[in-house]
């Protein structure tokens, strides 16, 4: 039997078999596991080897057997040499290697340009091809039915569609340490779905086999439903996927009980040591937890960090308090306008049931439909899950929307961000534990001479 080594890029090594065939054929004998086993050992974090073997070839498979996709393999969009995640970079230079080969072959194909991610998709249908959105900013095409209480306004006439949909534009996570993300029990938003964190950057989905299944109907487009088992074995593999070996063993030791876990940063130095308590300070009352992905009560489970289009502007005083990098052309061209109406008995302040937002992808409110109820803080608009930031260093562009080309460009965010939330606290109010420690004194947010220690630290995760 040929041997093949798959390096992953996370530094762990899997070895698999190259014959299918004899994998298959040891499995209906029952001893596939035994097989695999012998040539990997014991080490896949919990998961049955043989799973993970069948989640990695069902992970690079292109072919889909069976299944009438097309053409899409999950790692043409969570590239593995891209950290597991989508960049404009590799986009584009994908983009431009098919422009080449089209030039001697035109029939050459690359299955991460399919017309369901073109802008022009709803114009053109399968002949679409416009990829700006995915050239530009890494973004695919996320469709949601519009809720009950909801309306999108035609910009042509400043009046409610008869759309029943909407497409939002998301950048690709890395699956990389998700074995330590997803919903965990804690400290729970106040709806549904999947109160206390879910997978994809809205939470929506409470297990990696939700996920997989919706990835493989949208944008691989399956025409046939996959046997649970390949769900299953997808999980299994997923779950092997770290940023280092210290989040491996992190991971490890949280699934064994172990107390106290052990710390997942790799050796620092004294600037590194000091962003780390940086960080502690300023941003682990969000990015909490194990997985650097749980808010910590008091703070609130999902957030609007104003990363959405249209940036918020303080129009209130001169010089402004608080100022955003403004969205650029190639994103906010996905804006829309949304009428909401508003539960029966509660009304906006001059007696009109209905009201109206701008956002280019409204996060959580799309599952939910709750807006403008009770304090902002407490609706479902422009919120999202809390991504972590283990290995955030190697997976640049930020944010949703991958507006943030840079670590510099999320601490300058996020320096805006505390400022607004500071210039918009109603008189009276104790300052909200994102940014105080005891709601009196704004000491959270990182000083300007803390910013290079925190970078210093963020660059080793």
């Amino acid at each position: 039997m040929t041997v093949l080594k798959v390096s992953l890029s996370i530094g762990a090594m899997l070895i698999v078999t190259a014959g299918l065939s004899s994998i298959a054929a040891a499995q209906e004998q029952g001893s596939g596991e035994y097989m695999f086993k012998s040539i990997v050992g014991d080490e896949c974090e919990g998961q049955r080897c043989i799973a993970v073997a069948r989640g990695l070839f069902g992970f690079l498979d292109r072919r889909l057997h069976g299944l009438e996709g097309n053409g899409r393999a999950c790692a043409d969009c969570h590239m593995p040499s891209d950290n597991f995640q989508l960049s404009p970079a590799n986009v584009e230079a994908r983009f431009q290697n098919l422009q080449m080969r089209r030039l001697g072959n035109k029939r050459a194909d690359d299955p991460l340009f399919r017309p369901v991610d073109a802008n022009d998709y709803r114009i053109h249908g399968d002949s679409a091809s416009d990829f700006s959105n995915l050239r530009e900013n890494a973004l695919v095409r996320i469709t949601f039915p519009l809720p009950s209480n909801m309306h999108l306004i035609d910009p042509a006439t400043n009046l409610p569609s008869s759309e029943t949909s909407v497409d939002v534009w998301r950048m690709v996570p890395t699956v990389n340490n998700v074995k330590l993300t997803g919903p965990d029990g804690i400290n729970p938003w106040s709806r549904g779905p999947n109160a206390s964190g879910g997978y994809q950057l809205d939470g929506r989905f409470a297990t990696l086999q939700q996920q997989a299944l919706a990835a493989l109907t949208v944008h691989a487009e399956i025409q046939v439903a996959p046997r649970q088992s390949m769900l299953d074995d997808l999980s299994a593999f997923q779950s092997v996927l770290f940023s280092s070996p210290g989040v491996r063993a992190l991971s490890n030791a949280v699934s064994a009980g172990v107390t106290p876990l052990p710390d997942a940063d790799p050796p620092l130095n004294s600037l590194e040591q000091a962003g780390k308590v940086v960080f502690t300070r300023a941003c682990g009352q969000c990015h909490g937890g194990p997985g650097q992905s749980t808010p910590q009560a008091p703070a609130v489970r999902y957030h609007e960090i104003s990363t959405q289009c249209p940036r918020p502007v303080d129009t209130a005083v001169t010089p402004p308090r608080y100022v955003f990098k403004p969205c650029p052309a190639s994103l906010a061209r996905n804006v829309r306008t949304y009428e909401i109406r508003l539960p029966a008995g509660i009304t906006t302040v001059d007696g009109q049931t209905t009201i109206r937002r701008t956002s280019s992808d409204p996060g959580r409110a799309l599952l939910t439909g709750f807006v403008g109820v009770g304090l902002p803080a407490s609706d479902d608009w422009n919120k999202f899950d809390v991504p972590s930031v283990r290995g955030i260093s190697k997976t640049a562009p930020y944010f949703h929307n991958n507006s943030a080309a840079t670590l510099e460009e999320v601490v300058d965010h996020y320096t805006a961000f505390f400022k607004r939330v500071q210039a918009n606290l109603p008189a009276g109010n104790k300052l909200p534990p994102a940014i105080s420690t005891d709601g009196v004194h704004a000491d959270r947010p990182p000083v300007p001479e803390e910013v290079p220690a925190l970078l210093a630290y963020l660059r080793k995760l």
